[in-house]
């Protein structure tokens, strides 16, 4: 069933969304060659912890898996998502996906970026810039009288008319006292399929682009998904919420308001 939040309710989940953003924002600037994807997640944490929250993340288990052990993700690649921080250093040309999930005053914050580490290729530029577009576009079809069909319709058929995929294994969801509620919301699908989306919706959109197939494989580790072609995928995420007037961007970082501005 779908938890539809009250004004205050959508106030306590920003709140804890925009300390995801900041810390994301902070991760971005620190993720230069030579660091460590360990030294961006204990660097996470101890952001986190100051601004009298907790990693979501950290402990975190599903279906039978074991906990996961950091306070972020980190994937890089030809990793998708769920990378597991490490000794791992970042090299100029990496196209990293960082992923962060807050909880404070009992209510969740969720979002992720894909950071150009050092000097990009082209490929993952516009792997890069695709993949954020998408997410974009979405944000911008959700409102009340849509349907969640009608978002990952808007994100599929902008991804494949620019030659890549879109990851169909895991999907968006909704946000607020659990870090995922319902409803599932995929990145793919057909207009007017789905559920209706309504006032009060609070979910996370967040596209998965291959630059190939979308089919992928789960590491050893069972949490790193990889792309099952090894080619490169991005990824964005943002938390949003459903308004009369349309969707508002509850991770959205001050220095990236001008993309995802209103048109």
């Amino acid at each position: 069933m779908i938890d539809l939040k009250s004004a205050r309710e959508i106030e306590a989940v920003e709140r804890s969304c925009q300390i995801a953003a900041e810390v994301l924002y902070q991760l971005k600037l620190a993720s230069k060659p030579g660091v460590t994807t360990q030294e961006l997640d204990v660097m996470a944490e101890e952001f986190i912890l100051k601004s009298g929250a907790k990693p979501s993340f950290k402990g975190y288990s599903l279906a039978g898996l074991p906990p996961f052990p950091g306070s972020i993700t980190t994937s890089i690649n030809e990793e998708i998502v769920h990378g597991i921080p490490s000794s791992r250093k970042l090299k100029s040309g990496d196209l990293l996906k960082l992923d962060i999930g807050v909880l404070k005053d009992g209510f969740h914050g969720d979002t992720a970026i894909s950071v150009l580490v050092g000097t990009p290729t082209a490929r993952a530029k516009r792997l890069l810039d695709v993949t954020k577009m998408s997410l974009k576009l979405a944000i911008e079809a959700a409102r009340p009288g849509s349907s969640l069909g009608d978002l990952g319709y808007t994100i599929q058929s902008y991804v494949e008319s620019h030659g890549f995929s879109v990851v169909r294994d895991f999907v968006g969801h909704g946000l607020g006292r659990s870090l995922h509620e319902d409803p599932q919301v995929p990145h793919y699908g057909r207009k007017g399929r789905g559920a209706p989306i309504q006032e009060g919706m609070v979910f996370c959109l967040e596209p998965m682009i291959n630059e190939g197939t979308y089919k992928l494989k789960i590491k050893r580790d069972r949490w790193t998904a990889v792309t099952a072609d090894g080619r490169l995928s991005a990824q964005f995420e943002h938390a949003i919420a459903i308004t009369s007037n349309g969707s508002r961007i509850l991770t959205l970082h001050e220095s990236d308001r001008d993309f995802f501005a209103t048109p």
